[in-house]
């Protein structure tokens, strides 16, 4: 059913509702269609046109089509209505008949459309900036975890001066907040009713539209109706924020594609995010990151598409004005779901230390520590540069880095250097001289991080048993860190068997770590599958599960708990102290078998004794019939280390 047909005689041709129709793609406003419609019948009420039983009659209806939409009872691709609020009307005036007729009273789809499609600009920021926090937050622990690693910083792609890793993902937390400001700054804009505006000139009836925009949570109505009806700059603008928060994801893609390359090596890439080639089975390639990099031309297109066909649109509301919707819908979509695969990017990403420490100390980063040295013995600036430079010469003549030219060789260019210099050219010291406001220090860089957590707020979290819905996180953690050695794999149906054995720790609706306190029939107990999702390390949940379950062992009147672990240092903290591993009993053991390593074990025995406080035991106490073990080697203790660190 067109809204429009009484004037014409004739039917539209097939060829003409093809190209007109819109349904296709704006069927995603019909939540926002039905909110606005709810809103307007409400305020139609108000003024006459609708008495309160039609309101109500209108109102259920609305509710009712909702509902069936999102069961799938009602087929939105099978209706040949020519877009979603032709269906919306059609689909009332089957349910409740003539009534559904008076609901487009006093408005025009030209408001109609702008409001609904604000609504679900309004929704669609509320998620991006949910999820760049998100992704923030992912950063700030992968800094936090790698504050101490150290890898050249590059000026024309050339090796310039060292930085620490946590700087680089700072550089990224710096531009991740400047998209979230401008996408706070557009929703402002975003966020005027243009309902009750109608087609162009505002509506007949006396409708309140300063509690008709309340009520559907704006910040106030549009002020002029020919404006309203056709404005898009807050289309224009979110593909702009969206644009330029894809060349940040664009450059986030380019840098850890070379550092992942062979040539630097500097990281290695998750397999989760990597595939493989058909031809040539040794290659691990990073298409996630170069689809992340290639989709940011289409978002460019949108936005340049929009303007193109805005230019030279006179007021008011023009049928090109629906070109406004796909170039968005896609935008918008494929920033989200890139910033959803960047985030699952940095969780996968493991550094290269050594690698990186070579390369660092490699291109001769530590020149302008030099010329500075030079400056600081009083020598000019410029005069200091020149010399810096013909010692790098002479330096790259002999294969040698700079550190490593004794006294007499720099005296062939300048006698102030003496053999305090050594101490000025060692990479640490080239990183943590930068303590100024931005800079590389580590002092600096651990300020950055915790300030820009302060600014965020922490996430709230609760440690909690472990229910049946969260097995596919659970296993999913396991089967993680099984794949890397530092727990043993469990199969599904030993971990429905033993669900509750697991406590977990849920963070915003999401399950982000778990552990499972074991009991064996002799009444010994055993802490396994421990294990912390990467992008949630450094926040203490190691820790705080442990402290859950020793409760929980508590309770159970259990008195001594045994760790074996590669990490001691982690436990130590914790109150665990020294044992001898040969006392442990073979029972608890029996895991040992399938373990990669148990032919060249590597771990060492710690003891907390539970109702001690201060966790002392005797080591002549470890035959006892109640014990608690920790097998950290085995259960992915390794991981959680880092988080006391």
């Amino acid at each position: 059913m067109a809204l429009w047909g009484g004037r014409f005689v004739e039917a539209s041709s097939d060829r003409f509702k093809r190209f007109n129709d819109s349904l296709a793609f704006d069927f995603v406003l019909l939540e926002q269609d039905i909110e606005a419609s709810i809103a307007w019948s409400e305020a139609i009420c108000k003024v006459g046109v609708l008495t309160a039983k039609e309101q109500q009659t209108l109102q259920n209806a609305l509710l009712t089509l909702a509902e069936q939409v999102g069961k799938g009872d009602i087929d939105m691709s099978q209706s040949q209505t020519e877009d979603v609020h032709s269906f919306v009307e059609t689909q009332l005036i089957a349910m409740v008949g003539d009534v559904a007729r008076k609901l487009h009273t006093g408005r025009s789809r030209n408001d109609q459309v702008s409001t609904d499609l604000r609504l679900w600009c309004r929704q669609r920021v509320d998620e991006l900036l949910d999820l760049l926090n998100s992704t923030i937050n992912t950063l700030l622990n992968l800094a936090e975890n790698h504050k101490h690693h150290i890898l050249p910083g590059y000026t024309h792609l050339q090796r310039a001066q060292p930085v620490r890793f946590a700087h680089w993902c700072m550089a990224y937390v710096e531009m991740f907040q400047r998209d979230i400001g401008r996408l706070q700054d557009a929703r402002k804009r975003v966020n005027q009713c243009p309902l009750g505006c109608a087609a162009l000139a505002g509506s007949a009836y006396d409708i309140d539209r300063v509690a008709l925009a309340q009520q559907l949570g704006f910040d106030g109505p549009c002020l002029n109706s020919l404006d309203a009806v056709s404005d898009r700059d807050y289309v224009a603008e979110l593909l702009f924020v969206a644009a330029t928060g894809m060349m940040h994801l664009s450059r986030f893609s380019e840098d850890l594609i070379f550092f992942n390359s062979g040539e630097a090596g500097f990281i290695h890439l998750g397999d989760q995010v990597t595939s493989g080639s058909s031809l040539m089975p040794q290659k691990k390639n990073p298409d996630a990151l170069e689809l992340i990099r290639g989709k940011c031309g289409r978002v460019y297109g949108a936005l340049q598409g929009l303007l193109v066909t805005l230019k030279g649109l006179p007021l008011a509301y023009n049928k090109d004005m629906q070109e406004d919707k796909q170039g968005l819908f896609d935008a918008l979509h494929t920033w989200y779901s890139c910033l959803e695969m960047a985030g699952e990017v940095a969780n996968s990403i493991e550094l290269n230390d050594a690698q990186c420490r070579k390369a660092a100390c490699e291109g001769y980063a530590n020149a302008t520590e030099l010329a500075d040295y030079l400056v600081a013995k009083g020598m000019p600036f410029r005069t200091a540069h020149d010399i810096t430079g013909a010692i790098v010469v002479y330096a790259l003549a002999q294969s040698e880095p700079l550190e490593n030219l004794r006294i007499d060789e720099f005296h062939q260019f300048t006698t102030l250097i003496e053999d305090d210099v050594y101490p000025i050219l060692e990479l640490e010291y080239l990183v943590n001289k930068r303590q100024a406001i931005g800079g590389t220090g580590l002092a600096q860089v651990s300020e950055a991080i915790e300030q820009t957590r302060l600014a965020l707020g922490r996430a709230s979290y609760r440690v909690r048993d472990a229910k049946l819905t969260d097995l596919r996180a659970i296993n999913r953690l396991v089967s993680y860190f099984a794949s890397r050695e530092e727990n043993l794999p469990r199969s599904e149906d030993d971990l429905i068997k033993s669900i509750r054995d697991f406590a977990v720790i849920e963070e915003q609706g999401q399950v982000v770590a778990c552990a499972a306190l074991y009991i064996y029939s002799t009444g010994l107990a055993e802490i396994r599958s421990l294990g912390v999702e990467n992008s949630h390390q450094g926040k203490g949940y190691g820790v705080e599960l442990c402290q859950f379950l020793i409760r929980r062992a508590k309770q159970l009147a259990l008195s001594k708990v045994f760790v074996l672990t590669r990490k001691p240092a982690f436990f130590e903290k914790l109150d665990f102290h020294l044992s001898d591993k040969a006392r442990l009993p073979e029972k608890v053991m029996k895991d040992c078998e399938l373990c990669p390593r148990q032919q060249c074990c590597d771990e060492v025995a710690l003891i907390y004794c539970i109702g001690s406080s201060e966790g002392v035991v005797n080591d002549t106490e470890a035959n006892g019939d109640q014990v608690l073990m920790f097998s950290q080697s085995k259960d992915g203790a390794s991981r959680v280390s880092s988080n006391s660190q």
